[in-house]
């Protein structure tokens, strides 16, 4: 059975997409479509399984992309034909988001039933969707008024959805937002519509919660790469004012800067590890990740770690990182390297 506290072998969430989903998705049938997602599903538990990951997930089947959780959920969103800075699809806030029920409670529930693994659940954090998504020109005609107040907004509802899962009970809850890395640079990124302080306040809005049952963990993924050189005190900032339980952070080039991320971890948060790159094709070599893993606990306990991939293997239904062979071997070698540092105990 898995290991509830400490999920040990972790993966973000997103998996490649098989051929028989992405053609039910051009084809444009509802019912088809929900069809394939739910046969997917259950294939991926048990690709999940075979493979010993300690969590499961619904692999972002369902959606187009991982901010599909909430996009297809909520109103207040318009598609565009532009794209966003890392080529997903762009979508506009033309009003404040309401959410027209669950995000993906109900995905989770079915993981649920399917195996005894414990089911982990990704959402796109409010402050990503609300850097990428704020259009100042359409604060005259009803949108939000600042990216600060849409990304409140989306606080509250991404908010009242953890809680709905940890009432139902999933344990392990990802947020992702792969732009806040690029603000604890020594050299940070341009702030955009959204500043790194009003970042902070957005996610710390949406991972509070007043309590927390045994063995729940929060986590926030700040971003799929280390910058250059990390500003120590801007990373403490975020790890401060974000009350997460577990960081995912990058952990496969072996840089000085990851380790810098690692080093200015508080020392009560726990930390996933992406040790493997999602991609490229070509296996890590174990001694050498170990190694890092090793120098690693160095500053932090490795009964609080667990391990990962880097990131997620598609970033969207169409664009996935590796093939499918690819990415089950990715996920053996994490299976491997967790057995390196932990034996059997999961």
């Amino acid at each position: 059975m898995a290991d509830t506290f400490n999920y040990r072998i972790d993966h973000h969430g997103s998996l490649i997409r098989p051929a028989e989903l992405l053609a039910a998705r051009a084809a444009g049938d509802p019912e088809a479509l929900h069809a394939a997602e739910v046969k997917a599903v259950e294939e991926a538990v048990v690709l999940q399984r075979r493979l010993r990951s300690t969590v499961v997930t619904d692999g972002d089947f369902p959606r187009e992309d991982f901010r599909g959780a909430v996009f297809d959920a909520v109103s207040g969103f318009r598609r565009t034909e532009e794209e966003t800075p890392d080529g997903l699809p762009r979508w506009v806030a033309e009003s404040l988001p309401k959410a027209n029920g669950p995000l993906v409670a109900d995905w989770a529930d079915r993981l649920s039933e399917l195996t005894v693994i414990a089911p982990k659940v990704s959402l796109p954090s409010p402050a990503y969707l609300a850097a990428t998504a704020f259009a100042p020109e359409l604060a005259a005609s009803g949108g939000p008024a600042s990216a600060r107040e849409l990304g409140e907004a989306l606080a509250e509802i991404i908010h009242a959805e953890i809680e709905l899962l940890v009432s139902r009970g999933v344990r392990l809850i990802q947020l992702n937002n792969p732009l806040l890395l690029g603000h604890i640079a020594v050299d940070p990124s341009a702030p955009g519509v959204l500043s790194f302080e009003d970042a902070l306040a957005v996610e710390a809005l949406a991972v509070r919660l007043d309590e927390r049952p045994e063995g729940v963990r929060i986590g926030v993924s700040p971003g799929w790469a280390a910058p250059a050189v990390v500003d120590r005190a801007r990373a403490e900032r975020l790890y401060g004012e974000v009350p997460a339980d577990r960081w995912v952070l990058p952990y496969d080039q072996g840089t000085e800067a990851e380790l810098d991320l690692l080093k200015a971890l508080p020392e009560d948060r726990d930390v996933c590890l992406g040790v493997v790159d999602a991609t490229v094709p070509a296996l890590e070599d174990i001694d050498t990740v170990m190694a890092r893993i090793d120098a690693g606990a160095e500053f932090k306990d490795i009964e609080d770690m667990a391990i990962a991939p880097s990131r997620g293997f598609a970033d969207s239904a169409a664009r996935p990182l590796l093939s499918a062979e690819d990415q089950r071997r990715k996920m053996v070698l994490v299976e491997t390297l967790a057995r390196y540092c932990w034996g059997n105990e999961f």
